[in-house]
Order: C-alpha cells, then sequence, then structure tokens
C-alpha cells in the first residue's frame, strides 16, 4: 500500500499552521511520537484605539510543555499610522475556557493548571500603557489557541484525613504527601495558611514545621495562623506524614495549603512547580 500525505491544523487566533503528517505503510508499525518540547503559542487577540490616534496590538499567549500553562499579554503601542512601535506594559484579569466551561483565571501575567490539549477561548480585560508613546487603553481582547501537549501526569499529591475544623474547638489533621514518580528527588515544602485577623493558631510538635518568622530582626514574631514544613525524604512507595493542630476561637477560618517541590534539571533554576493541597472548611 502506497503511503499517503495527511495534513493537521493547529488554530491560532485566526491563522491556520499546518503540520505535514505521513501515514506509515502497511506492515509498518508508526514510531512513537517524540515528546513535545516546551513552546509558547500566541495569537492576536485585538487592537485598542483612543481618541487621539493612539494604538495598542494586544496578543494572547499561553504555554505548553509543564504542569502549569501560563497566560501572558504582549502589546505593541503606536501613534496614528506611524511605523514607530513602543514596547507597552500590560496588566489586567484573564479567563480560559474549554468548550464553554471555564478553566482557570487570574491576573496578567499569570497561570493555572494545565488541564490537557484541546481548544481554549482566552479573554483578558487589560490597560495598556506606553510612556514614550503617550498611551493609556484599557479595553478586552479574545483569542482562541489550541494546545496539544499532553497533560503532564502528577508527581506529587497530598491528602488529609480530616478536611472540616470546628469552631470554639482543637482539631488535628494528618497530612500525608506523596511522591509517586522517579521524576524530582525526596525534598519537598508544605505551607499551610489560615485567615488573618480570625483568631486561628496553628501548630504541630514535628519538628519538620515552624510557625514562618515576620519582622526585622532582631523581632521573634512568628505568624501563628501559618505553618512551614520540609521533608526530604519522599519515595515512591514511601509518603511522609505530618500532624497538624488547628486551634479555631469564636470565629472560623479556612485554611488552605501548597505544596512546593524541584524536579531537577542539571542546574536549571526554572524546575521548581507548585501544587495546591487540600481546603479546610470551617463549621
Amino acid at each position: 500500500m502506497p503511503t499517503r500525505p495527511t495534513s493537521l491544523s493547529i488554530l491560532a487566533g485566526a491563522a491556520l499552521l499546518p503540520l505535514a503528517l505521513v501515514t506509515p505503510a502497511c506492515g509498518q508499525t508508526a514510531a512513537a511520537p517524540a515528546p513535545e518540547t516546551p513552546a509558547t503559542l500566541c495569537a492576536l487577540a485585538g487592537t485598542l484605539h483612543g481618541a487621539h490616534g493612539e494604538q495598542a496590538d494586544v496578543s494572547l499567549c499561553a504555554d505548553t510543555g509543564s504542569p502549569r500553562f501560563n497566560i501572558t499579554a504582549p502589546a505593541t503601542c503606536r501613534i496614528g499610522r506611524t511605523r514607530v512601535r513602543y514596547a507597552c506594559r500590560t496588566e489586567g484579569t484573564w479567563k480560559a475556557a474549554r468548550s464553554g466551561s471555564t478553566v482557570g483565571t487570574g491576573t496578567l501575567p499569570g497561570s493555572g493548571l494545565y488541564p490537557g490539549p484541546g481548544s481554549y477561548a482566552i479573554s483578558a480585560t487589560v490597560r495598556v500603557r506606553s510612556a514614550p508613546a503617550g498611551v493609556d487603553l484599557k479595553g478586552t481582547v479574545q483569542a482562541t489557541v489550541s494546545l496539544t501537549a499532553p497533560k503532564a501526569k502528577p508527581t506529587h499529591s497530598i491528602t488529609v484525613d480530616n478536611s472540616v475544623l470546628r469552631r470554639n474547638a482543637t482539631t488535628t489533621v494528618t497530612y500525608t504527601i506523596r511522591r509517586d514518580s522517579e521524576e524530582g528527588d525526596g525534598n519537598a515544602r508544605l505551607g499551610m495558611i489560615g485567615e488573618e485577623g480570625k483568631g486561628l493558631r496553628i501548630s504541630t510538635p514535628d519538628r519538620r514545621c515552624v510557625n514562618p518568622l515576620v519582622g526585622r530582626y532582631p523581632a521573634r514574631t512568628r505568624l501563628a495562623h501559618a505553618l512551614d514544613c520540609t521533608v526530604t525524604e519522599l519515595q515512591p512507595g514511601h509518603p511522609e506524614t505530618i500532624k497538624v493542630r488547628y486551634t479555631v476561637g469564636p470565629k472560623c477560618s479556612t485554611v488552605v495549603s501548597k505544596l512546593g517541590y524541584w524536579v531537577p534539571q542539571g542546574q536549571s533554576m526554572f524546575t521548581g512547580n507548585m501544587l495546591a493541597g487540600p481546603t479546610l472548611t470551617c463549621r
């Protein structure tokens, strides 16, 4: 059977990028595709106009190849029909949706957990400024990008044996931290923080944990409503557990947690990841 060329297109705003593919001949096994390298996909999202000829061309960009995907909104500014373009400062908020459902929101630039390959409608409410060009414009822009990178398999996880705190009581919660992948090493840092001003006290006898120290030296003030824990022996099949006591007064407080860890690649400084942990509620 002769080989037959086919094609695949990636939608980026209004641009179609053709990728050549070749189907294997009969009796041959197709080679496994190489892992997709990290990349950034951008699409022109809109042009903002001012009353005196100011213009800002705004793009929306999403990167791939990470457990998280980052959203940025680079822009170039100009006045009237001049061909001179100026760098712009962009700030604002973004929202990403897939199949009509919101999968992430945040401030620009920002990031969220990567939900996997698919077509994403990204919108942003932005303010674009450029001092040299005298530009200060606000507006909403949007673009559609199709991301093809596979969703990264989780390497770490955090679970708790109790997710509800009680008012006027002390509740003990056991956190279990796992590394279920050969990637990375045994080091991780778990942080927990409650709502400020609610009188919440977080404590533990575990010597791997400490309430964060704040203030200028030699101050010894520590945040009673936060706790930092460092573990160094995480291995597949060997989880770490930490027991934490939450003392709640008359005012309820929720508690959020986050795990930071490394997946080292030589001396690269950009191989750290953050994983959101369970949120504790209060009754």
